[in-house]
């Protein structure tokens, strides 16, 4: 696992890269904001219920949640999975409201 600032990856967005982005916060949380991920709790990421992202083993796969944390326990999991370009969002969803919004 890699990690990546929120002002990397906002600086990769703007410039149109195409992103695999991974939300693994609960449903309320996503309500209330996102910056585009598809929603895979980190529940459902423990438990192995990840057909979703079966395909993007080889991806750069940026993960985020509300801080950090739950991200950088996904990507941990799915390193363990076999997953080889993972990166935790550091500060999460916090750090991205406070330096954007």
């Amino acid at each position: 696992m890699q990690t990546i600032t929120v002002t990397e990856l906002k600086q990769r967005l703007d410039a149109g890269e195409n992103i695999r982005l991974l939300d693994v916060r609960e449903s309320y949380e996503n309500a209330e904001f996102n910056i585009g991920g598809p929603l895979i709790p980190l529940g459902k990421i423990q438990a192995m219920q990840i057909e979703d992202l079966e395909d993007l083993k080889e991806e750069e796969i940026i993960i985020y949640c509300r801080s950090g944390n739950r991200s950088g326990i996904s990507a941990m999991v799915l390193d363990q999975l076999g997953f080889t370009n993972t990166k935790n969002l550091t500060g999460g969803m916090l750090a991205w409201q406070e330096k954007f919004k």
